[in-house]
């Protein structure tokens, strides 16, 4: 396991990562895959010559070459190295002791966590928005990346990581604002901590929680939350709707890095499927949403998709006379 260390005196603060805890830019997290498949990679190049209003939905498999681990890919994702499990809605809304747990322990994965940077796999899909071939990009990711990579026609349906709201007034409040805040209210607090999760989380005892300081909302003094869908939660409905309104000006549906195991997200693929678009899967192991697929990719997404040229003629149709 990879760990963490703070500590802090008058407020100077230092953090002391493992090497292992980076792991290098193509990660330790992404699982096994063949080799890339000629044939395979045209059929793609082909898939995306031929959508005219591309829609692209990307899950936690694309940012695992950036750092970041997921949760459920076999041997690597979170779930399988450890008994861990997220935060669910319900806890944190209810238990101040929870809220102060969860927070102690995103304070010592922050830095790390918001340090990562997109991969191959994210400008890739930047660049096919800036030629005009992405019609939309939803990503059940929190970590930021397609904003760092400059998507603009994104919903990030699970929120963002780098948002914190206040439970009370909504008052908005960057993360790293709020990282500066705890800093104030703990100067002389310490904590190692071992691995971090998907969502920036890391592992505390008990012990060392109990001591940490946790602000308030600045406007209202109410508790702070960040401006993410924990589990158990649900996506704003108005979200939901904006993005079946994407899925249906769509012409076709390409899944980046994601199983669809979570029905927050599977749902846009049964819209897709209602409206007989095709729809292509890119993701290491089998997806729940592999039957109504007419392609499915097996590779890793920084290595594939920098392959594909979204501005392709090749295998378009000729016209007819």
């Amino acid at each position: 396991m990879s760990g963490l260390t703070f500590r802090s005196t008058k407020a100077h603060w230092t953090a002391n990562l493992s090497r292992q805890c980076s792991h290098g830019p193509t990660g330790l997290f992404v699982p096994p895959s063949p080799p890339l498949d000629p044939e395979k990679i045209k059929e793609l190049q082909r898939f995306i010559t031929l959508s005219k209003k591309l829609l692209v939905m990307t899950g936690a498999g694309i940012s695992t070459e950036s750092g970041i681990p997921d949760y459920r890919s076999e041997k690597v994702g979170l779930y399988a190295r450890t008994d861990r499990r997220p935060i669910q809605h319900i806890d944190f809304i209810r238990s101040a002791p929870v809220r102060q747990r969860y927070w102690a322990r995103n304070f010592v994965g922050w830095p790390q966590f918001s340090s990562h940077q997109p991969n191959p796999a994210h400008w890739a899909l930047s660049n096919w928005e800036k030629l005009g071939k992405l019609h939309w990009l939803v990503t059940q990711n929190v970590d930021a990346l397609h904003s760092k990579a400059g998507n603009q026609r994104l919903t990030e349906l699970h929120g963002c990581m780098h948002r914190v709201l206040c439970l009370n007034c909504g008052e908005q409040t960057p993360r790293r604002v709020l990282q500066e805040r705890f800093q104030v209210l703990n100067p002389s607090w310490s904590a190692e901590a071992q691995g971090v999760a998907p969502d920036g989380d890391v592992f505390l005892t008990e012990e060392q929680v109990r001591s940490f300081q946790v602000p308030s909302c600045d406007r209202c003094g109410g508790p702070l939350k960040p401006d993410v869908v924990f589990f158990g939660d649900t996506v704003n409905p108005d979200k939901v709707d904006f993005v079946h309104r994407r899925v249906k000006e769509a012409d076709s549906l390409l899944v980046v890095g994601s199983s669809l195991q979570v029905y927050s997200g599977y749902r846009f693929i049964l819209t897709a499927r209602e409206k007989k678009l095709p729809i292509a899967i890119l993701n290491i192991g089998p997806t729940r949403s592999d039957d109504l697929a007419c392609l499915k990719l097996d590779s890793r997404c920084g290595e594939l998709l920098p392959l594909i040229d979204p501005q392709s003629l090749k295998f378009l149709p000729l016209p007819s006379n």
